[in-house]
C-alpha cells in the first residue's frame, strides 16, 4: 500500500525520504510551480523562503540540540544542510538554492517516490497519509482540513527579509565580524550606525508606508520571534537597539569604536554573492524598503535582489487533533507534520516530518508508534503542541522551557550552560540507544 504525502516542503520531503527508505511506495504531491503560494518562487522541494539560517550550531542552544537529534536519527535534510552550509558564525545557514537542488535530486532519483505536481483539495481517504502542506496550505485544502477536524484553523503572519547583492555593499564603511568574534573567521557583514544615523533611520521606519492588509487579514497576529522590523520599531525608540540592531560584541577592528546600532548581513549563497539582512523581516512597501535600506551606512547604493514580504500562515489546533506521535486522533492512518502542526522553524519542520514518516511506517508494519521521550527536544516539541491543557496554541520553536524541569543542586539552578549540558546528555544518550536497538524501524 502506498503512502500519500501532501506537500513537498521541508517536512514533506523528509517524511517521503523516510518512508521510501523503509521500502514503502510513496506518492509525494506538490502543487508548485503550477500553483504558487505567494511566498515561494520556484517548484523546488524544500524551498527555503525566509531566512537561510537553521539556527545555532551550538549543542548548548536549544535549536542546536534539535539539529543534533536529527543527525542521530538519520535525517537526510539535516545532512544536506550541513553539506550546503555557508559562513554564519555560530549558526547553521545554507545556500538555499543548492540545498533545495540537492533535495530535488534525492527525491526525483528515488525509485520508491512518485512525484505528482498538482494541488490536493481534499485529504485522501483511500490510503495512509501525511499532511505536510505547510503554513501556506491552499485555500481548498485548508477548508477541507477545517471540515475534517471540526476546528477553526488558526493563523499568524510571517515576514521575509530582503536580499542584497554583495558587490553593491560599501565595505569602506561596512565591516566583517562575528558577534564576540565567535567562529574561525568573520562571516557577517556589519553596517555601523552612530546616534544621528540611527535616529534618522528610525524616524523613517516608523512612518514608512506598509502594504495594506486585505479585509480578512485585519486581525493580523505575528509570530513573536519573526516580527516585521517596523512592528518592533513601534514598540519604542530603543527596541531595535536591544533586538536585531544591537551593537554589543560587534567592533570594527579598523576603528575600535563602539557603535550606537549595527545592521548585520548574513551570507545567503555558497558563492557569497548574496546577503540577507538579519532580523529585517518587513511588510513595508517596496519603494519605502529601498529608501530605508539606502539610509543604512554601507548600503547607500545597495542592489536589492529580493524585497521583503509578509504572508499569512495557517496551522491546526493540534491539542484536540493530534497525539504526540503526530497521528490524528480521529483517523489512525492520518498524520500531520511541519508548521501546520504549530511548530515554527526549519529544523522543527524537518524533525516533525521525520517523526511522522517513522510513525506511518510503524503503523503500516503493525508496530507500536514511537512517542519520543520528553527529555528530547523533538519529543518535548510534539508533547507541547499536542498538550490537551492548552486553551490557545501559539507557534513555538525549540527552546529549553518546554523540557522537563531538572532536579539539580541549588547552586546550579541559574547556571544555564550546566543545565543545557545535562539536557544534551539525556537526549543524545536516549536517541543513540533507540538507534542502537533498532527501535526506529
Amino acid at each position: 500500500m502506498a503512502v500519500k504525502i501532501i506537500g513537498g516542503g521541508l517536512a514533506g520531503s523528509q517524511a517521503a525520504l523516510i518512508t521510501a527508505k523503509a521500502g514503502i511506495e510513496t506518492i509525494l504531491y506538490e502543487m508548485r510551480p503550477s500553483k504558487q503560494t505567494g511566498a515561494h518562487k520556484t517548484g523546488n522541494f524544500a524551498e527555503i523562503v525566509c531566512s537561510n539560517s537553521l539556527g545555532s550550531k551550538e549543542l548548548t542552544v536549544a535549536s542546536g540540540l534539535l539539529k543534533e537529534e536529527l543527525r542521530i536519527l538519520g535525517s537526510d535534510l539535516i545532512k544536506i544542510a550541513d553539506e550546503c552550509k555557508v559562513g554564519a558564525g555560530g549558526a547553521l545557514a545554507v545556500d538555499r538554492e543548492l540545498f533545495s537542488q540537492k533535495i530535488n535530486k534525492l527525491i526525483e532519483q528515488n525509485s520508491k517516490i512518485k512525484v505528482i505536481r498538482e494541488e490536493v483539495s481534499e485529504i485522501p481517504k483511500d490510503s495512509p497519509c501525511i499532511i505536510a502542506s505547510g503554513p501556506l496550505t491552499s485555500k481548498n485544502l485548508a477548508q477541507n482540513i477545517k471540515e475534517f477536524t471540526q476546528e477553526e484553523n488558526l493563523h499568524f503572519y510571517d515576514a521575509i527579509a530582503p536580499i542584497l547583492e554583495k558587490d553593491s555593499i560599501n565595505l569602506d564603511i561596512a565591516f566583517y565580524a562575528n558577534r564576540y568574534n565567535k567562529g574561525e573567521k568573520a562571516d557577517y557583514i556589519n553596517c555601523p550606525m552612530n546616534k544621528q544615523e540611527y535616529e534618522k533611520f528610525y524616524e523613517f521606519l516608523i512612518t514608512a508606508p506598509t502594504i495594506e492588509l486585505k479585509e480578512f487579514e485585519k486581525d493580523a497576529k505575528f509570530f513573536e520571534s519573526c516580527l516585521p522590523i517596523e512592528v518592533i520599531g513601534k514598540r519604542g525608540a530603543n527596541t531595535l537597539r536591544f533586538g536585531p540592531l544591537k551593537p554589543i560584541g560587534l567592533i570594527d577592528s579598523r576603528t575600535n569604536e563602539k557603535n550606537y546600532a549595527v545592521v548585520q548581513l548574513r551570507q545567503d549563497d555558497k558563492a557569497a554573492n548574496l546577503y540577507n539582512i538579519v532580523g529585517f523581516q518587513t511588510n513595508l512597501r517596496w519603494g519605502a524598503q529601498k529608501e530605508l535600506i539606502h539610509l543604512i551606512p554601507g548600503l547607500e547604493n545597495a542592489n536589492i535582489l529580493r524585497y521583503g514580504v509578509m504572508h499569512r500562515n495557517t496551522y491546526i489546533f493540534s491539542p484536540k487533533i493530534l497525539h504526540p506521535t503526530l497521528q490524528s486522533k480521529k483517523r489512525e492512518n492520518l498524520f500531520f507534520a511541519g508548521q501546520i502542526t504549530g511548530v515554527e522553524g526549519y529544523s522543527e519542520s524537518i524533525a516533525t516530518g521525520l517523526l511522522a514518516g517513522i510513525n506511518i511506517v510503524k503503523l503500516i508494519k503493525g508496530e507500536t508508534l514511537l512517542q519520543l521521550s520528553k527529555d528530547t527536544m523533538l519529543g518535548a516539541l510534539c508533547n507541547y503542541v499536542t498538550f490537551e491543557g492548552h486553551k490557545k496554541l501559539n507557534p513555538i520553536n525549540a527552546n529549553w522551557g518546554i523540557l522537563p524541569n531538572l532536579e539539580i543542586e541549588k547552586k546550579y539552578k541559574k547556571d544555564k550552560k550546566y543545565k543545557a549540558e545535562i539536557y544534551v546528555k539525556k537526549s543524545t544518550e536516549y536517541l543513540k540507544n533507540l538507534v542502537k536497538e533498532q527501535i526506529l524501524w
